[in-house]
C-alpha cells in the first residue's frame, strides 16, 4: 500500500468520525430543543398570570394567549440618539428600563383595553396601536426609551446607566403626569410600607363639572421590596406568589443577578416571566396597514414562555398593582393584609406594612430616607436598588438574540 492509499484509508476514518460527531451533535441538539418547548409543564398546580388562574391541563393554549398578549419590549437598535449622547441602542444597560416599559404598558392595556382582551396578530386594533405608539424609541412618544433615560438624569443616573427597581419607579411616576390620555396616578410605597389614605388623596379628585362630586383616577401602585441580602428568603416564596394572584396585580419588576427581568406568574415554584435582554431593530407601527408592519408589531409579542425558580430571584424587586377604582384598591389592602401581613406561612415576616394613617414620628428627609425617631432606625432608598456594581462586568453577550 503506497502513501496516497494509506492517506485516503485514514482520512475515511477521520470523516466518518468526524460525520458522527456531528450527527451526536445535532441528537443531543435536538433534544435539548425538545426539552426547552415544555414551557409550561403538565402538573396538577395552577398556572396565575397577572390575576388570572389557569389549568395546564384544559387551559394550555389560553395560557399561551395570554402571555403572548402581554407587552414585550425589548434592547433595540437604530433610533435617534438619546439626547446629546451618543447611544442609539440601549443594548447593554436598558433592560430594567424595557421592564418598566412593560409594567407601564401593561397598565394601559387593562386600563384601556381590559384584562381579557388578547393580541391578534392578523387584525388592526385602533386602540392597541395607539398604546403601543406611545413606547416608540423616539423623544416625543411619552413613555419612550429617550424619556426614561433623560428622566432618570433627575436621579442621578446618567444615559447608559444602570436602573435598579426603585429608580425606575420614581421616574415612571414622573412620567405619568404628562400622559393625558390615561390620567393615571403613580404611586410608590417607599420603605415596604403602604399608607391608604395618602394613597385616597392622591387618587381622590373633584370632577370638573360638579364640583360636589368625587371621581377616582386610576392608580398604579409599585412597593419596592428587599425579600433577603444575596438571595430571596424562603420565607417569603410564599407572599411573592400571593402578587400574582391578585386581580389588581401588574407583576413584579426585578431579575436575577445581572439580568433585569418583568416577571408576570408563576406556576408550581418557578415564576414565569419576560426577557428584554434581545435586540431588535427599531420599528414604528403607525397604522399596521402593511407587512412590514405587521412583521413589527409582531416584535412587542414574545413568542416564547420562560421560567426561573422563585429562589434564583434577586431579592430586590418592586411589586405591582393596578386599581382602576376605589372599590379595587380597597380590595386589594384587604387582600395584601390577609396574605402579605397577616399571613400563616410567615407571620413573624410580612412581606410589607399597611397603615391607615403615616405615624406622625415618620419623616423622609431630602436624601429619599424615611427614618422613626421613636425606633431610631432608617432605611435609604438606595439600599432597595439592585446593586449597579454587580452589572458594571455584565456585557449581557451571554443573552443577546442579534
Amino acid at each position: 500500500m503506497d502513501w496516497k492509499q494509506i492517506i485516503q484509508k485514514h482520512s475515511r476514518k477521520i470523516l466518518n468520525r468526524i460525520s458522527m460527531d456531528l450527527m451526536l451533535e445535532a441528537y443531543l441538539t435536538h433534544e435539548s430543543s425538545l426539552m426547552d418547548l415544555e414551557d409550561i409543564p403538565q402538573t396538577v398546580d395552577p398556572v396565575w398570570i397577572l390575576g388570572k388562574k389557569y389549568s395546564t391541563i384544559i387551559d394550555l393554549q389560553q395560557i399561551r394567549n395570554d402571555i403572548q398578549s402581554r407587552l414585550w419590549f425589548t434592547y433595540r437598535k437604530g433610533f435617534v440618539q438619546i439626547g446629546n449622547t451618543n447611544f442609539t441602542s440601549d443594548r447593554g444597560w436598558g433592560c430594567m428600563l424595557r421592564c418598566g416599559q412593560m409594567v407601564i404598558g401593561q397598565a394601559l392595556i387593562f386600563l384601556h383595553l381590559g384584562r381579557d382582551w388578547r393580541w391578534d396578530p392578523d387584525k388592526r386594533d385602533i386602540d392597541y396601536l395607539k398604546i403601543l405608539r406611545m413606547f416608540e424609541d423616539k423623544r416625543s412618544a411619552p413613555y419612550s426609551i429617550h424619556q426614561i433615560a433623560l428622566m432618570g438624569v433627575s436621579h442621578g443616573k446618567q444615559v447608559g446607566e444602570w436602573f435598579g427597581p426603585n429608580t425606575i419607579a420614581q421616574v415612571l411616576k414622573k412620567l405619568a403626569t404628562m400622559d393625558e390620555l390615561s390620567s393615571l396616578v403613580f404611586h410608590v410605597a417607599l420603605d415596604n410600607t403602604l399608607v391608604i389614605n395618602e394613597v385616597k388623596k392622591l387618587c381622590t379628585v373633584m370632577e370638573q363639572t360638579n364640583s360636589s362630586k368625587q371621581i377616582w383616577k386610576p392608580l398604579v401602585l409599585v412597593i419596592p421590596l428587599r425579600l433577603g441580602i444575596s438571595a430571596i428568603n424562603p420565607a417569603y416564596v410564599q407572599g411573592v406568589k400571593m402578587c400574582f394572584t391578585f386581580p389588581q396585580s401588574l407583576g413584579v419588576i426585578g431579575g436575577r443577578p445581572n439580568h433585569a427581568l418583568y416577571f408576570i406568574g408563576f406556576v408550581g415554584n418557578d415564576v414565569i416571566f419576560l426577557d428584554p435582554h434581545t435586540t431588535q431593530q427599531i420599528g414604528m407601527l403607525p397604522n399596521k396597514d402593511i407587512e412590514t408592519e405587521h412583521k413589527i408589531d409582531h416584535s412587542y409579542h414574545c413568542q416564547q414562555i420562560n421560567r426561573l425558580p422563585i429562589l434564583n430571584m434577586d431579592p430586590s424587586l418592586a411589586a405591582c398593582f393596578m386599581c382602576q377604582t376605589e372599590n379595587d384598591f380597597n380590595a386589594l389592602c384587604h387582600e395584601l393584609k390577609v396574605h402579605l401581613v397577616q399571613s400563616d406561612q410567615s407571620p413573624s415576616q410580612p412581606l410589607i406594612t399597611i397603615c391607615d394613617e403615616r405615624p406622625s414620628d415618620w419623616t423622609l428627609d431630602t436624601s429619599g430616607t424615611l427614618s422613626t425617631s421613636s425606633e431610631n432606625v432608617a432605611v435609604s432608598l438606595s439600599d432597595l436598588e439592585l446593586s449597579d456594581k454587580k452589572f458594571l462586568t455584565d456585557s449581557d453577550d451571554d443573552f443577546e438574540l442579534l
